[in-house]
């Protein structure tokens, strides 16, 4: 079989589905998904910055995780929409080595934010007392550095590597993105060494922010138990289940692509998976958050409060011309 030097490669993204019947319905289910998503995080963000209720360490993380999904769901869907719309459906070589590189660096990011979210709420609910002193900026701002640092270091370490590989024949990537392991598969060279090594890199970086989650959340279950207020109790499991709900949906797929062992992937289920956590949890988690967040959802009320009635009186001046 004749390699294919890499530095002359275009990829072919074979897609969601790869003879879709109906890619209109596709296209719009995936377009109007997207657009929430983006919508949502980005008013989650401003929310936090312009309220200055949500100036406070948990809502400070969670605009990066807002910040990280926005980017995260803008690397993968915009291609695929646009794939969707034409025949051609390549990617350059560098363009492949750039999703790689920049899924990578987010999706590390976000495990390793997530657990440092969950230390946040440890600390809200079993040292209240010493919450803003524990939590000051300095210690916010070292933790979304090391989020970002932590999956930068991710995406360094296994992209260059990855795209080393020679690549050869149809070049078709049975994917809707350049994921690492529907790439490797058109490699001409064994790649099993690397592919262990990866998965034993992929297992290290779920371990560390999930042993976070586990003491944390043990923790505070510990406390709440102790406590004999029951609105005490209510409160704590307000503060906490948004974040329970996003780190089982998000661990949840993380561990069926990285943690399972091949016999259970097939091309299909791997898109499936991957498709929930790249379009479906960066649309989610700010739903999640502002749905059952009193704080965010009267935020949310007071900027909707200042804008409208201004454009009601804007409309009750206009005057009438007959």
């Amino acid at each position: 079989m004749e390699t294919i030097y890499q530095n002359s490669t275009d990829f072919i993204l074979l897609g969601l589905i790869t003879h879709p019947k109906f890619p209109g319905l596709i296209f719009a289910v995936v377009f109007s998904i997207f657009v929430v998503a983006v919508t949502a995080n980005l008013v989650i963000i401003m929310l936090i910055h312009v309220d200055s209720h949500l100036h406070t360490p948990m809502y400070f993380l969670l605009s990066q995780l807002s910040i990280m999904d926005t980017v995260y769901i803008c690397i993968t869907v915009p291609k695929m929409l646009q794939d969707l719309l034409s025949k051609e459906k390549t990617i350059s070589f560098l363009g492949c080595a750039l999703q790689i590189f920049f899924y990578l660096t987010l999706i590390g990011g976000e495990f390793f934010l997530l657990g440092l979210m969950a230390y946040d709420r440890f600390v809200a609910v079993c040292n209240p007392l010493r919450y803003q002193i524990i939590m000051n900026p300095r210690v916010c701002l070292l933790m979304v550095l090391g989020s970002w640092a932590g999956g930068s270091l991710d995406g360094f370490m296994l992209t260059p590597v990855t795209m080393s590989f020679p690549y050869c024949g149809s070049l078709e990537i049975n994917h809707f993105f350049c994921e690492i392991p529907a790439v490797l598969k058109l490699s001409c060279r064994d790649t099993s060494l690397y592919e262990t090594l990866m998965y034993a890199c992929c297992v290290l970086m779920l371990l560390i922010p999930i042993s976070f989650i586990s003491v944390s959340y043990t923790r505070i279950l510990i406390t709440v138990y102790h406590m004999s207020s029951a609105d005490g109790r209510r409160k704590a499991f307000t503060t906490c289940s948004s974040h329970i709900i996003v780190v089982s949906i998000f661990y949840g797929a993380a561990f069926y692509t990285n943690v399972l062992p091949h016999s259970y992937h097939t091309p299909e289920k791997d898109k499936v998976v991957s498709a929930f956590y790249t379009i479906l949890t960066p649309m989610l988690n700010p739903l999640i958050y502002s749905l059952r967040n009193r704080d965010v959802a009267v935020a949310l009320r007071k900027v909707l409060r200042k804008y409208a009635p201004s454009q009601r009186l804007r409309v009750r001046h206009i005057p009438e011309k007959y």
